[in-house]
């Protein structure tokens, strides 16, 4: 389709199908090929604008069509309530995230019916194209004025004390407004907002007098006196109730995010901006800018409304930032700015290294018993798991766990990115943790490989077994070469290193937002069990401990069912982690003794280590890294100053990523 002459036959035939008599399903039907004539190819939005002036030009030559469509108008207002249109549309039926992603995923999977007296619904079929709010936007005020002359019509009942007669227009803008003030007010008494308001918020008491004001508004607009004033008080009492609701966002900051409330508040401050665009379009509004800016507006929002993306970004925000938050107070620990630091990071990996090297005998163990894959899966899991949390309790380290609770601790530090003397101390922080994160690779590495060789000489000399045997050691040289896919398989791992960072933040806010540490010390069936002084302990050392518990426990079964459960469906990966794939290769050379040293896969294998290791640390703080950035807003421009600053750095002082200097200690 090209210019507008050429839907002329087009809409000659929609005009002369126009039928005022026609059932329900058929005027909706009759609306929406209209509506798909005008938009046309959805080239232009202001061919599309075009088609309207077209459409009312015809209207002009032809008296009696627009007498037939002016009846069909009111058949149409008659039996669809557009005041649900302009006070809902746009907005969720239910008060709850999941409930809200079920019912959209329903929208997008199954078809809807222009059978229907829903205005709502009507109006997503009607205005089904993402080019519909442009060219809405494009209608010239001439053309507004054209179509309010064609389609204005008094309203059906006329209230007692009327100065004016209103128009059905004006009295489904007033039935919207009450319909959104009733839902603004319910919100807000409901207790999971009311009681984390600020109590001053609260106190002030603005949803109750919130209906009141709406009357005064109402009966001024019907009188045509005091207007202006009962508009004022009104308006101002919207503000009063959008800041009260605010005021909960700061109790969630303290006490841990629900999405659900989250998504609540949201639905609330945008009905207040709601009746503010309503009461525009009633008031003050006769070019229609303001009308015509309303129905674009719900025309975009059925769009999004769509959207199972925007959903889950609008609602969740909030808690990756908070997860970040709560990541970025435990990778805090594992930044050494020190030379003493340095040496204690160090000691710790060597501990955890040592550690590791009794999982990978474990994990051979387990193997040895020739399980199904989903229980060997399962019983590796826990044996990664268990370990992973004695490291812990032992405040030993390992060091791919590192990346992803650094990452949001080095983003909270980019607020004032762009000021040059908090930008270079950032790349100070850069420095900091890369040291950090070669001196616990350095520790679990070169601790790991002698003693899982030890273990397996001592096995050999209690039990005259190595910890593997030929085949088996000859089959890790294998899956560990350079050549072979670990290179893929260490990035896949890097990613469940900064999943379970994230469950591990998601944890730890649910623990905090559902008070559990409260209720371990002070409820009275735990400490009648436990006594006062042990409820506390129990307390302290959960709230201590529950995010490091999330996370090892999370990423030990990963580790070991994410390989069974991807096999059962035909996909051959594993995991690299270059700690336990280190262990391997120590146990490994001691099954086949000192000639291993001439073997050429041994020194394949070793070559993957270093790649194993960047890459489990680079991907997982490369993920991490991004979420603090969104969580702390920093712009795609913050982030290219970001990247010249540490890359200048390394030219100039690469040294200072490897070793803290001496003014430093």
């Amino acid at each position: 389709m090209g210019t507008p002459s050429t839907f002329g036959p087009d809409l000659a035939d929609l005009l002369d199908e126009l039928d005022p008599h026609a059932d329900q399903v058929h005027r909706h039907l009759w609306l929406i090929a209209l509506l798909d004539w005008i938009r046309g190819n959805g080239a232009s939005a202001e061919a599309a604008a075009a088609r309207v002036d077209m459409l009312l030009d015809v209207l002009d030559a032809r008296p009696h069509t627009t007498e037939r469509l002016q009846a069909w108008w009111r058949q149409l207002i008659g039996t669809v309530d557009g005041s649900v249109l302009l006070s809902d549309y746009g907005f969720a039926s239910r008060n709850a995230f999941v409930s809200e992603f079920v019912e959209r995923l329903h929208r997008k999977l199954l078809p809807a019916s222009p059978e229907t007296a829903d205005a709502g619904e009507l109006f997503a079929l009607v205005l089904s194209s993402e080019q519909d709010a442009q060219w809405l936007s494009a209608l010239s005020p001439a053309t507004l004025q054209r179509l309010a002359a064609l389609l204005t019509v008094p309203s059906a009942n006329v209230p007692a004390g009327a100065a004016t007669p209103p128009t059905y227009w004006q009295s489904t803008l007033l039935e919207a407004i009450t319909f959104c003030t009733s839902q603004i007010r319910a919100a807000g008494f409901s207790p999971e907002i009311r009681l984390r308001m600020h109590a001053p918020a609260r106190d002030s008491t603005p949803f109750h007098s919130l209906s009141a004001d709406l009357d005064a508004v109402r009966n001024a607009w019907l009188r045509g006196d005091g207007l202006e004033e009962a508009v004022q008080h009104f308006r101002a009492q919207l503000d009063a109730c959008r800041q009260a609701a605010a005021s909960v966002y700061t109790h969630l900051d303290a006490h841990g995010i629900s999405l659900d409330l989250v998504f609540r508040l949201r639905q609330l401050r945008e009905r207040v901006l709601r009746i503010r665009a309503l009461l525009d379009c009633l008031l003050n509004d006769p070019a229609h800018a303001h009308c015509v800016r309303l129905l674009s507006n719900l025309a975009a929002v059925g769009q999004a409304q769509r959207s199972l993306g925007a959903l889950v970004s609008a609602s969740s925000s909030l808690l990756a930032a908070k997860v970040a938050e709560r990541s970025s107070e435990t990778g805090e620990h594992y930044i050494t700015r020190t030379r003493g630091e340095y040496r204690a990071m160090l000691g710790h990996a060597a501990g955890g290294g040592a550690l590791m090297s009794i999982t990978t005998l474990l994990k051979f163990s387990v193997l040895a018993l020739g399980l199904s894959a989903f229980w060997y899966g399962f019983w590796s899991g826990v044996v990664y798991a268990v370990s992973f949390v004695v490291i812990q309790l032992l405040h030993y380290t390992v060091a791919t766990k590192q990346p992803a609770m650094t990452a949001p601790a080095m983003a909270a530090k980019l607020r004032d990115i762009a000021d040059p003397a908090h930008l270079d101390a950032f790349v100070d922080e850069v420095t900091h943790l890369v040291r950090s994160q070669v001196a616990a690779v350095l520790g679990n590495v070169a601790v790991v490989f002698p003693a899982a060789v030890l273990l397996s000489l001592l096995l050999q000399w209690f039990t005259g077994r190595p910890m593997i045997d030929a085949a088996t050691a000859d089959h890790v040289f294998h899956s560990l070469a350079l050549w072979g896919p670990s290179a893929l398989f260490a990035a896949l791992t890097g990613v469940l290193l900064f999943a379970s960072s994230i469950i591990a933040g998601w944890v730890e806010n649910w623990f905090v937002l559902h008070r559990l540490d409260s209720a371990l010390r002070y409820n009275p069936h735990i400490t009648r069990r436990l006594g006062v002084a042990r409820a506390d302990r129990w307390a302290h050392f959960m709230r201590r401990h529950i995010s490091g518990f999330a996370s090892n426990i999370s990423l030990g079964f990963m580790l070991g069912l994410l390989p069974a459960i991807l096999g059962f469906l035909g996909l051959a990966a594993e995991v690299r982690h270059v700690t336990l794939s280190t262990g391997q290769l120590g146990a490994a050379c001691a099954s086949l003794g000192w000639e291993v040293w001439r073997n050429p896969a041994l020194w394949w294998a070793v070559a993957s280590l270093p790649v194993i290791g960047a890459l489990n640390v680079g991907v997982s703080f490369y993920l991490a890294f991004r979420v603090a950035l969104q969580a702390h807003n920093v712009s795609g421009g913050g982030r290219v100053r970001i990247r010249k600053a540490v890359l200048q750095r390394l030219r100039h002082a690469p040294r200072s990523f490897l070793w803290p200097a001496k003014d430093e200690a």
